[in-house]
């Protein structure tokens, strides 16, 4: 089988300007998932795919691949992951005659992860025969069953009353244990990204992650945060 990893790092992020290029720790943010992929004995290949100049040095100077620069129409704030990744593998079979069997996104936000992980979401979809792929999650802080909307006369209005008449009320040990996806591990079939036109496809197998182990930078804050709090993992 062939395992690729494919790392999407556009330069348009406004939030944090080139933000896969924020140092931690002295090291560009993208370098960190280039190496996670490196690392693990089932990837064959790590590509990144890139629009901008800097980010594309950053990542070749880490051991990545940057077989071309992404075209403008697939950088831009609206455009999803699918159509990124069908490039990828569009190119790969056209220029290099290359197949990839299983696909691992890995964001550049994410700078810790344990080595086995990226193995074991690997393993858990080539053992899942019929699951499309494997998404990593965590365990919810804020519960679902204890929000809200406010409805257009101006009242809150549970967002799981379906489920119970008065959900928010629940006692802890009562609620449902529910998961929300944590961007730090996805793992898809050829099949599901090129036939299904899907980034998951319907059958998504969990691999389930502690809470307190998951970073995410998104904000100015969350950078800070890993920047003093998580030296000593990554």
């Amino acid at each position: 089988m062939n395992v690729i990893a494919i790392i999407p790092a556009r330069g348009g992020s406004k939030g944090i300007p080139m933000k896969n290029l924020a140092e931690v720790n002295g090291v560009p943010l993208i370098q960190y998932s280039i190496q996670h992929a490196l690392e693990c004995a089932e990837v064959d290949r790590v590509i990144v795919s890139t629009d901008h100049p800097k980010i594309a040095e950053a990542a070749k100077a880490a051991g990545a691949e940057v077989p071309f620069m992404r075209p403008t129409e697939l950088a831009e704030d609206h455009v999803l992951d699918h159509p990124v990744f069908q490039h990828v593998l569009e190119y790969l079979k056209n220029k290099e005659n290359y197949h990839a069997d299983i696909i691992v996104h890995l964001r550049p936000t994410a700078p810790y992860r344990k080595p086995e992980w990226l193995s074991q979401c690997i393993k858990s979809l080539i053992e899942q025969n019929e699951a499309d792929s494997v998404r990593s999650v965590s365990a919810v802080k804020q519960h679902p069953y204890r929000m809200f909307k406010i409805d257009e006369s101006g009242f809150l209005d549970p967002l799981m009353k379906h489920e119970h008449p008065e959900p928010y009320l629940l006692r802890r040990q009562d609620l449902p244990t529910l998961f929300y996806y944590n961007c730090v591990i996805d793992v898809t079939r050829y099949q599901t990204v090129m036939e299904k036109g899907s980034m998951t496809g319907s059958k998504i197998f969990p691999y389930i992650m502690d809470e307190e182990e998951v970073v995410d930078v998104d904000t100015a804050i969350d950078l800070e945060i890993v920047r003093s709090v998580y030296l000593n993992k990554l």
